[in-house]
């Protein structure tokens, strides 16, 4: 609470007080990490007393809960917030957190059914969403860390963290709110490889993350059309006589078949006109993930646009999305435009040594720099897929570029497919 605005009303009250040598003050924290003990050491006294009473403690996020990681540029998480808590809610309630006042409001009001609740909105407002939030009345909270702590919220199906927190146990308090009381449940973390560093987080919080990608537009559709289907049996027969003869009129002049017209209705009757493609690396609609593998290691973004530059104009080269260097140096992915596709698959037709394919599964990802996240701290290195296997994706055999002002590094490609990635 200290840190999230009341450490003013405590300096204020403090300032009231003509001796406070002659005052006892008392500081209680359910935990003890260090920035409670800073907190203390600058408004108690310098002989104060530390009793803990859970002795040494490694905070560790729950076991009952399913961690997940999944990759969203900032744009495209108000379009794939909707659809995860379709595939991963389970019919439940579910706390989406965001790190900003502001876009918490923002979130919610794009969120069918959703309230907000920071520290801005009135005590008896809050008071008013909180119940209802537990008793059903809305089945999804948009909230800041207000939230996370001290909050009695049961029977949360799902916490969706729009970024990773900048504190690992921010993780463990937002992470915590579901699979409580015997119960399990599921947290997803969106963020952006380039920006975050998730082998740390996975390590202080002491979880495996499980890496996915957005539910597909297609996915959702289907589970959609199947509750649908069970609607429409529930029809009652008395509306086929009023419907039947303008079925038969539009099945004549359709040349569909019975099943593809039908197929197209229950399309509509749930608001599909079409399915979009959904990108595997930043989760934006109408984009489409392509690896690039140059034969030789890519050590830098500038090498892989070096590279594209080689066979494609410099137009489509720009309007790349969030390319990421492959964990094993060897390649890069990035978004590409639905309507741009077939220029760039067709780009590298005669270019040597150069792979350009559509990923069907996101290889390992390099992370942000460890020495500048906000976690802090050392060390390097790439996150794990936790599916065990799965290293490089050379192919082996692969020339080298003819001109080496694009190499990095000696060599070409090495020897053997491995099992980092999946292409179509």
């Amino acid at each position: 609470m200290l840190r999230q605005g009341f450490v003013e009303d405590v300096e204020y009250i403090l300032g009231k007080v003509n001796d406070a040598t002659k005052v006892q003050t008392v500081l209680f924290s359910a935990t003890l990490p260090a920035w409670v003990n800073h907190i203390a050491s600058k408004f108690l006294k310098p002989n104060k007393k530390i009793v803990d009473l859970v002795g040494v403690q490694v905070m560790k996020a729950s076991e009952s809960v399913r961690h997940i990681i999944m990759p969203c540029s900032w744009t495209a998480r108000s379009q794939v917030i909707p659809d995860i808590i379709r595939r991963h809610s389970s019919g439940g309630c579910t706390i989406v957190f965001t790190e900003t006042k502001y876009y918490c409001s923002e979130l919610s009001g794009v969120l069918a059914g959703a309230r907000p609740l920071h520290g801005d909105i009135q005590q008896s407002v809050r008071e008013a969403t909180l119940a209802g939030f537990r008793t059903g009345k809305f089945m999804t909270l948009v909230a800041t860390n207000v939230a996370a702590r001290g909050l009695d919220i049961n029977n949360v199906q799902l916490i969706i963290q729009c970024e990773p927190p900048r504190e690992v146990e921010d993780y463990i308090h937002r992470s915590g709110r579901t699979g409580r009381a015997g119960k399990t449940g599921v947290a997803i973390t969106l963020y952006e490889p380039r920006k975050a560093n998730i082998s740390k987080l996975e390590r202080e919080a002491g979880v495996k993350f499980e890496h996915l990608s957005a539910p597909k537009p297609a996915d959702i559709a289907k589970a959609a059309g199947g509750d649908a289907t069970e609607a429409i049996i529930q029809v009652a027969d008395s509306v086929i006589p009023v419907f039947k003869s303008a079925v038969e009129e539009l099945l004549n002049s359709s040349g569909l078949t019975p099943v593809e017209l039908l197929a197209k209705a229950l399309a509509k009757s749930i608001g599909y006109t079409e399915i979009k493609k959904r990108s595997l690396l930043t989760s934006m609609e109408n984009h489409v993930t392509l690896v690039l593998e140059a034969g030789r290691p890519v050590y830098t973004p500038s090498f892989a646009y070096g590279v594209l530059r080689r066979f494609l104009p410099e137009e489509k080269v720009e309007s790349i999305q969030g390319l990421a260097l492959t964990a094993d140096q060897r390649g890069a992915v990035f978004d590409v435009a639905v309507e741009d596709l077939d220029t760039f698959l067709a780009g590298t037709e005669n270019a040597v040594g150069v792979s350009l394919e559509v990923v069907k599964e996101l290889p390992q990802l390099q992370e942000k720099e460890q020495s500048r996240s906000r976690f802090g701290g050392g060390g390097g290195g790439g996150f794990s897929r936790g599916r065990g296997g799965g290293g490089g994706f050379s192919r082996g055999g692969r020339g080298g570029f003819r001109n080496d002002r694009f190499s990095r590094g000696s060599g070409g490609g090495g020897g053997g497919r491995g099992g980092g990635y999946k292409k179509w």
